[in-house]
Protein backbone atom coordinates (compact mmCIF):
# COMPACT_ATOMS: atom_id res chain seq x y z
CA UNK A 1 0.00 0.00 0.00
CA UNK A 2 1.22 3.30 -0.69
CA UNK A 3 0.60 5.46 1.76
CA UNK A 4 -0.03 9.22 0.46
CA UNK A 5 -0.67 12.84 2.30
CA UNK A 6 -4.42 12.20 1.35
CA UNK A 7 -4.63 8.99 3.81
CA UNK A 8 -2.58 10.71 6.78
CA UNK A 9 -5.18 13.49 6.09
CA UNK A 10 -8.03 11.30 6.69
CA UNK A 11 -7.03 8.75 9.21
CA UNK A 12 -6.34 12.57 11.28
CA UNK A 13 -9.70 13.51 10.44
CA UNK A 14 -11.01 10.34 11.80
CA UNK A 15 -9.54 10.06 14.75
CA UNK A 16 -10.47 13.55 15.60
CA UNK A 17 -14.45 13.72 14.56
CA UNK A 18 -15.25 10.32 15.68
CA UNK A 19 -17.81 9.59 13.26
CA UNK A 20 -16.53 6.26 11.49
CA UNK A 21 -15.48 3.71 14.79
CA UNK A 22 -13.63 1.09 14.50
CA UNK A 23 -15.51 -2.15 13.46
CA UNK A 24 -18.45 -0.13 12.17
CA UNK A 25 -20.51 -1.26 8.88
CA UNK A 26 -20.20 1.33 6.15
CA UNK A 27 -21.12 1.74 2.47
CA UNK A 28 -19.06 4.01 0.80
CA UNK A 29 -21.67 6.06 -2.37
CA UNK A 30 -19.21 5.67 -5.49
CA UNK A 31 -20.44 7.42 -9.01
CA UNK A 32 -17.14 5.72 -10.34
CA UNK A 33 -15.92 9.78 -10.83
CA UNK A 34 -12.66 10.71 -8.73
CA UNK A 35 -13.40 12.01 -5.99
CA UNK A 36 -15.77 8.92 -4.64
CA UNK A 37 -12.78 6.16 -6.23
CA UNK A 38 -10.25 8.50 -3.85
CA UNK A 39 -12.38 7.68 -0.81
CA UNK A 40 -12.82 4.28 -1.98
CA UNK A 41 -9.42 3.69 -2.20
CA UNK A 42 -8.48 5.91 0.77
CA UNK A 43 -11.16 3.89 3.20
CA UNK A 44 -10.29 0.09 2.01
CA UNK A 45 -6.67 0.81 3.02
CA UNK A 46 -7.29 2.42 5.98
CA UNK A 47 -9.39 -0.85 6.88
CA UNK A 48 -6.25 -2.83 8.39
CA UNK A 49 -6.24 0.22 11.11
CA UNK A 50 -10.43 0.64 11.29
CA UNK A 51 -11.16 -2.95 10.89
CA UNK A 52 -14.43 -1.74 8.88
CA UNK A 53 -16.72 -4.32 6.75
CA UNK A 54 -17.12 -2.07 3.27
CA UNK A 55 -19.24 -1.81 0.53
CA UNK A 56 -20.22 -0.11 -2.44
CA UNK A 57 -23.34 1.42 -3.58
CA UNK A 58 -23.84 2.64 -6.84
CA UNK A 59 -27.01 4.86 -8.51
CA UNK A 60 -27.84 4.29 -11.83
CA UNK A 61 -29.66 7.28 -13.25
CA UNK A 62 -30.24 5.27 -16.62
CA UNK A 63 -29.35 7.90 -18.66
CA UNK A 64 -28.01 7.29 -22.30
CA UNK A 65 -24.80 8.92 -20.56
CA UNK A 66 -24.84 6.81 -18.39
CA UNK A 67 -24.07 3.73 -20.11
CA UNK A 68 -20.98 2.12 -19.30
CA UNK A 69 -20.91 3.73 -15.26
CA UNK A 70 -22.60 0.83 -13.52
CA UNK A 71 -20.82 -2.00 -14.64
CA UNK A 72 -17.01 0.39 -14.70
CA UNK A 73 -18.36 0.63 -10.56
CA UNK A 74 -18.96 -2.97 -10.61
CA UNK A 75 -15.83 -4.36 -12.09
CA UNK A 76 -13.95 -2.01 -9.35
CA UNK A 77 -15.92 -3.80 -6.65
CA UNK A 78 -14.83 -7.43 -8.19
CA UNK A 79 -11.21 -5.94 -8.12
CA UNK A 80 -10.64 -4.60 -4.90
CA UNK A 81 -13.31 -8.09 -3.80
CA UNK A 82 -16.29 -5.41 -1.68
CA UNK A 83 -19.77 -6.35 -1.89
CA UNK A 84 -21.58 -4.31 -4.62
CA UNK A 85 -25.16 -3.18 -4.43
CA UNK A 86 -26.72 -0.93 -7.30
CA UNK A 87 -30.56 0.94 -7.65
CA UNK A 88 -31.89 1.64 -11.54
CA UNK A 89 -34.10 4.61 -11.62
CA UNK A 90 -37.11 4.14 -13.91
CA UNK A 91 -37.56 7.69 -15.91
CA UNK A 92 -35.74 9.54 -13.99
CA UNK A 93 -36.34 13.01 -15.09
CA UNK A 94 -32.90 14.69 -16.39
CA UNK A 95 -32.52 18.06 -14.01
CA UNK A 96 -29.59 18.05 -10.78
CA UNK A 97 -32.63 18.51 -8.16
CA UNK A 98 -34.42 15.38 -9.62
CA UNK A 99 -31.19 13.40 -9.81
CA UNK A 100 -29.80 14.25 -6.28
CA UNK A 101 -33.34 13.19 -4.42
CA UNK A 102 -33.56 10.01 -6.11
CA UNK A 103 -29.83 9.21 -5.13
CA UNK A 104 -30.70 9.93 -1.63
CA UNK A 105 -33.77 7.83 -1.56
CA UNK A 106 -31.67 4.83 -3.25
CA UNK A 107 -28.71 4.99 -0.60
CA UNK A 108 -31.22 4.65 1.93
CA UNK A 109 -32.69 1.80 0.54
CA UNK A 110 -30.12 -0.19 -0.16
CA UNK A 111 -28.64 0.89 3.49
CA UNK A 112 -31.71 -0.72 4.82
CA UNK A 113 -31.87 -3.74 2.71
CA UNK A 114 -28.39 -4.47 3.79
CA UNK A 115 -28.42 -3.65 7.45
CA UNK A 116 -25.83 -0.60 6.70
CA UNK A 117 -26.65 2.54 9.44
CA UNK A 118 -23.51 4.94 7.64
CA UNK A 119 -23.33 5.87 4.45
CA UNK A 120 -20.35 7.73 2.89
CA UNK A 121 -20.20 10.55 -0.10
CA UNK A 122 -17.13 11.82 -1.95
CA UNK A 123 -18.06 15.18 -1.23
CA UNK A 124 -14.67 17.25 -1.02
CA UNK A 125 -14.26 21.24 0.46
CA UNK A 126 -14.76 21.83 -3.35
CA UNK A 127 -18.27 20.82 -3.46
CA UNK A 128 -18.95 22.51 -0.11
CA UNK A 129 -17.98 25.74 -1.56
CA UNK A 130 -19.64 25.14 -4.76
CA UNK A 131 -22.72 24.92 -3.07
CA UNK A 132 -22.66 27.73 -0.24
CA UNK A 133 -22.32 29.88 -3.75
CA UNK A 134 -25.57 27.74 -5.29
CA UNK A 135 -27.60 28.50 -2.45
CA UNK A 136 -26.17 32.05 -2.10
CA UNK A 137 -27.02 32.74 -5.67
CA UNK A 138 -30.63 31.10 -5.08
CA UNK A 139 -31.33 33.57 -2.31
CA UNK A 140 -31.27 30.36 0.54
CA UNK A 141 -31.29 31.37 4.10
CA UNK A 142 -28.87 31.14 7.00
CA UNK A 143 -30.44 27.27 6.81
CA UNK A 144 -29.39 26.91 3.16
CA UNK A 145 -26.12 28.20 3.32
CA UNK A 146 -25.03 25.38 6.04
CA UNK A 147 -25.84 22.51 3.89
CA UNK A 148 -23.40 20.08 2.88
CA UNK A 149 -22.14 19.71 6.66
CA UNK A 150 -20.04 16.72 7.93
CA UNK A 151 -23.09 14.46 8.56
CA UNK A 152 -26.27 14.79 8.33
CA UNK A 153 -29.16 12.04 9.53
CA UNK A 154 -31.33 10.61 6.22
CA UNK A 155 -33.30 8.30 8.64
CA UNK A 156 -33.81 8.00 12.23
CA UNK A 157 -31.27 4.97 11.78
CA UNK A 158 -29.10 5.44 9.03
CA UNK A 159 -26.98 8.71 8.80
CA UNK A 160 -24.98 10.32 6.05
CA UNK A 161 -21.12 11.03 6.65
CA UNK A 162 -18.59 13.31 4.39
CA UNK A 163 -15.15 12.54 5.27
CA UNK A 164 -13.87 14.51 2.04
CA UNK A 165 -14.37 18.05 3.54
CA UNK A 166 -11.18 19.04 4.12
CA UNK A 167 -9.89 17.92 0.86
CA UNK A 168 -9.92 19.14 -2.11
CA UNK A 169 -11.08 18.21 -5.70
CA UNK A 170 -7.68 19.05 -6.43
CA UNK A 171 -5.96 16.90 -4.02
CA UNK A 172 -8.25 13.84 -4.96
CA UNK A 173 -7.18 14.06 -8.44
CA UNK A 174 -3.61 13.92 -7.75
CA UNK A 175 -4.31 11.23 -5.54
CA UNK A 176 -6.03 9.22 -8.02
CA UNK A 177 -2.73 10.04 -10.48
CA UNK A 178 -0.59 9.00 -8.23
CA UNK A 179 -2.40 5.65 -7.35
CA UNK A 180 -3.40 4.91 -10.67
CA UNK A 181 -7.08 4.69 -9.91
CA UNK A 182 -9.38 3.70 -12.83
CA UNK A 183 -11.89 6.51 -13.28
CA UNK A 184 -14.96 7.01 -15.07
CA UNK A 185 -15.55 10.46 -16.53
CA UNK A 186 -18.61 11.52 -16.55
CA UNK A 187 -19.97 13.64 -19.50
CA UNK A 188 -22.53 15.73 -17.75
CA UNK A 189 -19.69 17.23 -15.20
CA UNK A 190 -18.56 19.40 -18.89
CA UNK A 191 -22.15 20.72 -19.92
CA UNK A 192 -22.67 23.82 -18.93
CA UNK A 193 -26.75 23.91 -19.01
CA UNK A 194 -25.97 22.77 -15.06
CA UNK A 195 -25.54 25.56 -12.52
CA UNK A 196 -23.43 23.91 -10.42
CA UNK A 197 -20.87 23.05 -13.56
CA UNK A 198 -20.75 26.23 -14.13
CA UNK A 199 -20.08 27.58 -10.76
CA UNK A 200 -17.44 24.79 -10.55
CA UNK A 201 -15.64 25.78 -13.83
CA UNK A 202 -16.33 29.25 -14.38
CA UNK A 203 -17.10 30.82 -11.13
CA UNK A 204 -14.73 29.46 -8.61
CA UNK A 205 -11.64 29.91 -11.43
CA UNK A 206 -12.49 33.65 -12.21
CA UNK A 207 -12.77 34.13 -8.18
CA UNK A 208 -9.28 32.07 -7.32
CA UNK A 209 -7.37 34.06 -10.15
CA UNK A 210 -9.01 37.50 -9.52
CA UNK A 211 -9.85 37.83 -5.67
CA UNK A 212 -8.25 34.88 -3.47
CA UNK A 213 -6.11 31.70 -4.35
CA UNK A 214 -7.81 30.17 -1.45
CA UNK A 215 -11.77 31.17 -1.96
CA UNK A 216 -12.71 27.25 -1.65
CA UNK A 217 -11.01 27.22 1.85
CA UNK A 218 -12.46 30.26 2.99
CA UNK A 219 -15.69 29.26 1.52
CA UNK A 220 -15.82 25.90 3.15
CA UNK A 221 -15.15 27.32 6.65
CA UNK A 222 -17.76 29.66 6.28
CA UNK A 223 -19.76 26.99 6.03
CA UNK A 224 -18.87 25.35 9.46
CA UNK A 225 -19.39 28.70 10.71
CA UNK A 226 -22.88 28.99 9.87
CA UNK A 227 -23.74 25.64 10.69
CA UNK A 228 -22.66 26.48 13.98
CA UNK A 229 -25.00 29.44 14.49
CA UNK A 230 -27.54 27.99 12.61
CA UNK A 231 -27.66 24.85 15.00
CA UNK A 232 -27.44 27.59 17.90
CA UNK A 233 -30.79 29.31 16.80
CA UNK A 234 -32.39 26.30 16.08
CA UNK A 235 -31.66 24.96 19.56
CA UNK A 236 -33.21 28.46 21.25
CA UNK A 237 -36.43 28.35 18.91
CA UNK A 238 -37.47 25.26 19.82
CA UNK A 239 -37.13 25.68 23.39
CA UNK A 240 -39.36 29.19 22.56
CA UNK A 241 -41.77 27.57 20.07
CA UNK A 242 -43.78 25.96 23.32
CA UNK A 243 -44.24 28.91 24.57
CA UNK A 244 -44.86 31.82 21.67
CA UNK A 245 -46.79 29.10 19.64
CA UNK A 246 -50.20 27.65 20.33
CA UNK A 247 -51.08 23.72 21.33
CA UNK A 248 -52.19 22.89 17.73
CA UNK A 249 -49.62 25.53 15.90
CA UNK A 250 -52.84 28.07 14.59
CA UNK A 251 -51.61 31.37 15.99
CA UNK A 252 -48.55 32.99 17.38
CA UNK A 253 -48.34 35.18 20.40
CA UNK A 254 -47.56 38.86 19.43
CA UNK A 255 -46.34 39.72 22.73
CA UNK A 256 -44.00 37.27 23.22
CA UNK A 257 -42.36 37.50 19.79
CA UNK A 258 -41.62 41.33 20.37
CA UNK A 259 -39.82 40.08 23.37
CA UNK A 260 -36.92 38.16 20.79
CA UNK A 261 -34.48 39.41 18.47
CA UNK A 262 -35.72 39.28 14.83
CA UNK A 263 -33.21 36.41 13.85
CA UNK A 264 -35.43 34.19 16.27
CA UNK A 265 -38.50 35.78 15.11
CA UNK A 266 -37.87 35.03 11.62
CA UNK A 267 -36.92 31.10 12.24
CA UNK A 268 -40.48 30.84 14.81
CA UNK A 269 -42.30 32.31 11.49
CA UNK A 270 -40.86 30.72 9.49
CA UNK A 271 -41.34 27.08 11.28
CA UNK A 272 -45.08 28.24 11.62
CA UNK A 273 -45.99 28.69 8.49
CA UNK A 274 -43.91 25.94 7.01
CA UNK A 275 -46.38 23.86 9.27
CA UNK A 276 -49.38 25.38 7.74
CA UNK A 277 -48.52 25.79 4.36
CA UNK A 278 -46.47 22.27 4.26
CA UNK A 279 -43.57 23.78 2.17
CA UNK A 280 -40.94 26.26 2.97
CA UNK A 281 -42.10 30.01 3.07
CA UNK A 282 -39.99 32.80 1.10
CA UNK A 283 -38.48 35.36 2.30
CA UNK A 284 -41.11 38.27 1.49
CA UNK A 285 -43.70 35.69 3.07
CA UNK A 286 -41.85 35.68 5.98
CA UNK A 287 -41.37 39.22 6.48
CA UNK A 288 -45.14 39.87 6.03
CA UNK A 289 -45.62 38.64 9.22
CA UNK A 290 -42.86 40.36 11.25
CA UNK A 291 -44.40 43.27 9.98
CA UNK A 292 -47.77 41.87 11.82
CA UNK A 293 -45.97 41.35 15.28
CA UNK A 294 -46.78 45.22 15.86
CA UNK A 295 -49.45 46.16 13.28
CA UNK A 296 -53.01 47.18 14.39
CA UNK A 297 -55.74 44.64 15.19
CA UNK A 298 -57.41 42.93 12.36
CA UNK A 299 -54.49 43.47 10.34
CA UNK A 300 -53.75 40.56 7.91
CA UNK A 301 -51.26 39.58 5.17
CA UNK A 302 -51.26 38.98 1.92
CA UNK A 303 -49.04 37.29 0.56
CA UNK A 304 -49.61 33.06 1.35
CA UNK A 305 -50.39 30.80 -1.29
CA UNK A 306 -53.90 29.25 -2.02
CA UNK A 307 -56.03 32.80 -0.47
CA UNK A 308 -54.82 31.77 3.00
CA UNK A 309 -53.60 34.81 5.21
CA UNK A 310 -52.62 35.30 8.59
CA UNK A 311 -54.55 38.11 10.95
CA UNK A 312 -53.65 39.97 13.89
CA UNK A 313 -56.42 38.78 16.03
CA UNK A 314 -55.69 40.87 19.38
CA UNK A 315 -52.49 39.35 20.88
CA UNK A 316 -52.24 36.64 18.35
CA UNK A 317 -51.38 35.96 14.68
CA UNK A 318 -53.84 33.32 13.59
CA UNK A 319 -53.45 31.62 10.31
CA UNK A 320 -56.65 31.54 8.62
CA UNK A 321 -56.85 28.67 6.18
CA UNK A 322 -59.22 29.81 2.30
CA UNK A 323 -62.84 29.08 2.88
CA UNK A 324 -62.57 29.00 6.70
Amino acid sequence: MVWTELHRKLHITLKQRGFLPQGERILIAVSGGQDSVCLLRLLLDLRTKWHWTLAIAHCDHAWPTDEGIAEHVKNLAQAWQLPYFAKVAVNLKETEAAAREWRYQALIAIAQEQHFSLIVTGHTQSDRAETLLYNLIRGAGSNGLQALGWQRPLTSEIQLLRPLLEITREETGHCCQQLQLPLWEDVLNEKLDYARNRIRQQLIPYLQSQFNPQVEKNLAQTVDILQAEVDYLEQVSNQLWPDIASQEGQSLNRSKLREIPLALQRRIIRRFLQQRLQKSPTFEQIEALIFLITAPNRSCSSSLPHNSLVQVQGENLIFIQAGN
